[in-house]
């Protein structure tokens, strides 16, 4: 059968399934991402968009900026996904709606200039002042 990793909102009426491992993992510590998830920084699972379909419900969307679209579930609310416009390759899911989180642990932490005071830093994760591309 092949690769499959599955994950979904808190009620369950979202689902989603992914046929490929993801591409990258971080925390962005980024103002917006801290809005969006109502959380000190939220972890990030980075997915080729061919290789994740949404299987259960329909999740709704956001324009959170100019430039990209964020997915969360209309009944219980669950931030769910982000898509920068630009980047019609690749998908970002919430890691912390992976069925196994666990499995995906960050390599990297973006937007550090951002940080709230009081979080700390993983020591064994790359830090960076704002995007992940070393910028």
């Amino acid at each position: 059968m092949g690769l499959c990793i599955e994950g979904g909102c808190l009620c369950g009426a979202i689902r989603y399934r992914a046929t490929a491992p993801p591409i990258s993992r971080s925390i962005c510590h980024c103002r917006s991402c801290r809005r969006a998830g109502g959380a000190p920084s939220v972890a990030w699972s980075t997915f080729h968009v061919n290789s994740l379909v949404f299987c259960q419900g329909v999740p709704m969307r956001y324009p959170s900026s100019e430039d990209v679209v964020r997915t969360f579930c209309g009944n219980c609310g669950t931030p769910l996904s982000y898509r920068h416009v630009l980047d019609t390759d690749t998908i970002d899911i919430t890691t912390a709606t992976l069925d196994a989180p666990e499995q995906f642990p960050p390599t990297r932490e973006t937007w550090i200039e951002h940080k709230l005071p009081w979080e700390r830093l993983n020591e064994s994760t790359r830090h960076y002042p704002r995007g992940g591309d070393g910028n």
